[in-house]
């Protein structure tokens, strides 16, 4: 068992990691009420498994594929959906998908603008619509005409009042993303909008110090 898997099956039984076995005492020891080694696949390949762990949530996820590529994208999809569930524990609060928050923030954004009579107003208007390029790139995705969709669900929401509508990207008759149950986390989003802020920025930043400098 190598550094990284020896750590994990100490949190999962509960013992402790002793250097030598001169150090081994009854209090050390994890619990598991069963170890056994399987093979597997053409290679044999060996595993070892330890169940009844005395921590109960500790669980191993086991992806096999016919190609190396496949379970690489089936990893990184297991990898993200992990990260959807660790951010609903750390923040629980959700906002609905299919770029209905992204379209309502925008409309708020530009409701804001409205109220500014400075030139701030033009990094308002130009903010709620970059806010707009997500739904326009699922539309587009979905096989939609990404205009003419994105601008129908605006008008529905300004008409309804709904900030649950977006692109019903799977046709399943409703564009109401509540009932459809499509969400996401709101403190991933939260971040999508910041690190994209932070970028523009940088490159904003980055673009006064070369003006000067090509005309110097």
């Amino acid at each position: 068992v190598g550094g990284v898997e020896l750590e994990l099956i100490a949190i999962a039984t509960g013992g402790r990691i002793v250097p030598r076995f001169q150090e081994l005492t009854a209090d050390k020891l994890g619990k598991a009420g069963l170890v056994r080694e399987t093979s597997f696949g053409t290679t044999k390949d060996r595993m070892l498994v330890i169940e009844n762990c005395a921590s109960k949530g500790a669980v191993t996820i086991f992806v096999r594929g016919g190609t190396k590529m496949m379970v690489d994208e089936a990893k990184r999809s297991i990898h993200d959906a992990v990260c959807v569930a660790r951010n609903l524990v750390v923040d629980n609060n959700i906002v609905y998908g299919g770029g209905s928050s992204e379209i309502a923030c925008s409309l708020s954004v530009m409701e804001a603008a409205d109220k500014v009579s400075s030139i701030e107003q033009y990094a308002m208007r130009a903010f709620a619509e970059a806010l707009e390029a997500p739904p326009l790139a699922l539309a587009e995705n979905s096989g939609f005409s990404p205009i003419e969709t994105v601008a129908a669900v605006r008008a529905r929401q300004v008409a309804d009042g709904n900030p649950h509508i977006g692109i019903d990207c799977q046709e399943r008759g409703t564009d109401d993303m509540k009932e459809q149950f499509v969400f996401e986390t709101l403190i991933g989003k939260t971040q999508q909008f910041r690190l994209a802020t932070q970028v523009v920025r940088m490159i904003l930043k980055i673009d006064d110090v070369i003006k000067p400098s090509a005309y110097a």
